[in-house]
């Protein structure tokens, strides 16, 4: 396939996305060239790169920016920016945002993945004004008993330990998932949420989640990287699926950081 088919594949059945404001697009490479495998990761690091480089695939598809900064400009007189930009183009690398099409990926994609994992099945019980927040009906359970299980399952992922505010012995039933920087506890609330799952990218101590806890609304805080790495097997899962004559193979990323300590 073209790398332009593949980018078209998914803008043209995301219609809440504006074709002429999104990050999603081809952000380096050739957006003619024919490839028929590639790396679903969420950040397209140098460790990414070099992994596809190993592998021989061209096409890297990617979550999160290239460049660090949200719309992948070019930075002028940078010397790091032209350094992977440099590395990219001598490997012959072609580089993919899909970014906004896959945080509302109906189903599958991010927040659906996210929740799954998580252990809520089903349809969410209330959507954000914004798509990507969502809010799931549990089992009434402990806020310590619940922020633990949560704990259990991103261990998988590089997590072993979440970061909780609130009282453990609460009982919570009605959380919020939602994706990345979309974590807005304001919102989860207004959806009748009990407690927010949020990611560290998208919550602010000073500000949200103090104000969550001086209103008795428990939050629990995970890596972004975390949150968002079953919604990039999911998407190499979908491009295995459902694009003919492209091999999808997913680099986990999974949490930034490792936890340390005595």
């Amino acid at each position: 396939m073209k790398v332009s088919a593949i980018l078209e594949h998914f803008l043209s059945r995301a219609d809440w996305v504006d074709r002429g404001q999104t990050v999603d697009r081809v952000i380096a490479g050739d957006p003619d060239a024919d490839v028929d495998r590639c790396i679903v990761t969420w950040m397209p690091s140098f460790r990414a790169l070099g992994f596809a480089v190993e592998r021989g695939v061209r096409l890297v598809v990617g979550h999160e920016p290239t460049f660090w900064n949200h719309r992948d400009k070019p930075l002028a007189d940078d010397a790091e920016y032209e350094e992977k930009r440099a590395y990219i183009e001598r490997h012959g690398l072609v580089i993919v945002r899909n970014h906004d099409c896959w945080d509302r990926w109906p189903e599958v994609g991010i927040p659906w993945a996210w929740a799954r994992f998580l252990g809520m099945a089903g349809r969410p019980q209330a959507v954000g004004a914004d798509g990507y927040q969502h809010r799931y009906d549990i089992e009434p359970v402990p806020l310590g008993d619940f922020a633990r299980r949560v704990a259990e399952r991103c261990a998988a992922l590089g997590e072993p330990a979440v970061q909780v505010t609130g009282d453990p012995a609460v009982t919570v039933s009605r959380i919020g998932v939602g994706t990345g920087c979309g974590c807005d506890i304001a919102a989860y609330r207004a959806m009748g949420c009990d407690c927010s799952i949020v990611c560290d990218d998208g919550s602010c101590y000073w500000s949200g989640i103090q104000r969550a806890e001086d209103m008795g609304h428990p939050v629990i805080r995970v890596n972004h990287g975390t949150s968002e790495e079953p919604g990039m097997a999911a998407l190499a899962e979908y491009i295995n699926a459902n694009l003919a004559g492209l091999r999808a193979e997913h680099l986990p990323h999974g949490s930034t950081f490792r936890l340390m300590g005595l």
